[in-house]
């Protein structure tokens, strides 16, 4: 169905429209002025932001939400037995997934797709701010809010529609992009996939429907996955355009040193260099991403000086590497790192720029299944910093897996006990944050579920004890 078919259907209902993405479309759709309602389990500031572009929102599910909707959008997340997906299939609704309706708001532009097991976010902001440098308006629509619009989804005037196209579904294949962008090949969402094969399968597959439309692929080859997928698609003939800091790369970068809170480095593209580029975001890694986007947006034409200062000029989405405050010299930063790499390299760049301080994380894993599957990675992604609190896993109506608890994981932080902490007790974390920390110290909560709500607590209590109030930190060590 085409965006005109769409916004002829009549009303469309989102179920779950407070997520990231599912908001994203939201927006697009009410830009394109199609009537829109939709339902999310709690109320958040997203929902308030919809509602005042034209949205009916309700908090909490009931049949009585559809209204006179025509479509209902959900994502795969959301259980068939929700009380407007029921209701919906008895009217004999169309119900469409999150990629349906993310492939029809994009369906009359020239779509690219920014994939990959991490770093999606943050990539898919980097090439939109670059492109927009480039005067060239994209619409796009993406996981998190760009700091330079505080939106994460916009309807542009130019042909291009930039979209994070996530694979923990096996939708990202859907999207009729023509060009795209693949970070990483990584295990993960195993709940959907089963195992790392039919991983590696999904990502051919999505490959080879990006080159059927006479586009390209650009993928990191210093990533062992990305590296494989790359191998699998030049042998069937495929466009790969590659990037790293592998000799192997096509574009190859070559990381120059770490100004200030962000990243000096250079691309050979095809063998011709760039001039320095500065980035002014966190993290070694970051140099890699926005070489993706820089070889993306020069393969899609564009004129490699603007695309240079559209990412030096890039400052960031919300919840990757997000400052909250400072009090008393103690820095306050969320992450939405919910995977051992990511932690990994968080962490890293909260080592770069910390120097003689101390990194004090507080984790909230996030699924039963990763737990399980990746605990002893996570104990070792989370000894980078120098005290860890962990929480017990945010795995809302999901059955627990026996050892998939945050206990067990504190049990692998390879870290003296006196510096781990597992606190079952969410209203305690922030003091046991707090207890140690000291000037020149960075706080960082890590987690993909609601742990970003802790940070003006933590701050709070920061503030409180350069008062002289006194608190009492609690914590189970393990």
């Amino acid at each position: 169905m085409t965006k005109s078919n769409l916004a002829a259907s009549g009303p469309v209902h989102v179920v779950g429209i407070g997520g990231a993405g599912m908001s994203g479309i939201a927006r697009i759709l009410l830009a394109q002025g199609v009537e829109v309602s939709g339902s999310d389990a709690k109320d958040s500031r997203r929902l308030a932001a919809l509602q005042a572009l034209g949205a009916r929102v309700e908090v909490g599910h009931s049949a009585d939400n559809l209204g006179d909707a025509k479509i209902v959008l959900a994502s795969t997340a959301i259980p068939q037995d929700n009380p407007e997906i029921a209701a919906a299939r008895e009217r004999g609704l169309e119900v469409w997934q999150r990629a349906e309706g993310l492939a029809a708001v994009m369906a009359d532009s020239q779509g690219v797709a920014v994939s990959g097991t991490h770093g999606k976010t943050t990539t898919t902001s980097m090439l939109t701010v670059a492109l927009q440098q480039c005067g060239a308006d994209p619409s796009f629509v993406i996981g998190s809010e760009l700091n330079e619009s505080g939106s994460n989804a916009y309807l542009g005037s130019g042909d291009y529609f930039i979209a994070e196209a996530d694979e923990s579904d096996g939708t990202f294949k859907e999207l009729g992009a023509f060009a795209g962008i693949v970070t990483n090949v990584e295990a993960d969402h195993l709940d959907h996939w089963g195992d790392f094969e039919a991983i590696e399968a999904g990502f051919d597959e999505f490959v080879a429907d990006l080159c059927s439309r006479g586009g390209f692929a650009v993928i990191c080859i210093d990533d062992p996955g990305g590296a494989a997928l790359a191998e699998r698609s030049r042998a069937r003939g495929l466009d790969v355009r590659t990037y790293g800091e592998s000799e192997e790369a096509d574009n190859r970068l070559t990381v120059l040193e770490q100004t200030g809170r962000g990243w000096q480095f250079e691309v050979a593209l095809n063998g011709v260099k760039t001039p320095p580029i500065q980035l002014h975001v966190p993290g070694r890694h970051n140099a890699l991403n926005a070489t993706a986007a820089l070889v993306c947006g020069a393969g899609l034409g564009f004129n490699i000086q603007e695309l240079v200062r559209g990412l030096e000029a890039f400052s960031g989405t919300r919840r990757r590497f997000e400052f909250r405050g400072e009090v008393d010299g103690i820095f306050v930063y969320d992450d939405y790192a919910h995977h051992p790499t990511e932690i990994e390299a968080t962490l890293h760049a909260a080592r770069d720029m910390v120097g003689d301080g101390r990194v004090i994380v507080a984790f909230q894993a996030h699924h039963y299944y990763r737990t399980a599957l990746f605990s002893k990675e996570f104990g070792q992604a989370l000894g980078l910093a120098d005290e860890v609190v962990v929480l017990e896993v945010f795995a809302p109506g999901e059955e627990p897996i026996p050892g998939a608890s945050g206990q067990v994981m504190a049990s692998n932080v390879p870290l003296d006990a006196e510096f781990v902490t597992f606190e079952p007790s969410w209203s305690k974390v922030p003091a046991a944050l707090v207890r140690n920390a000291r000037p020149g110290d960075l706080i960082m909560t890590l987690g993909a579920g609601d742990i970003s709500m802790m940070g003006p607590e933590i701050l709070d209590l920061l503030q409180k004890r350069t008062q002289g109030v006194e608190f009492t930190p609690l914590g189970e060590r393990v």
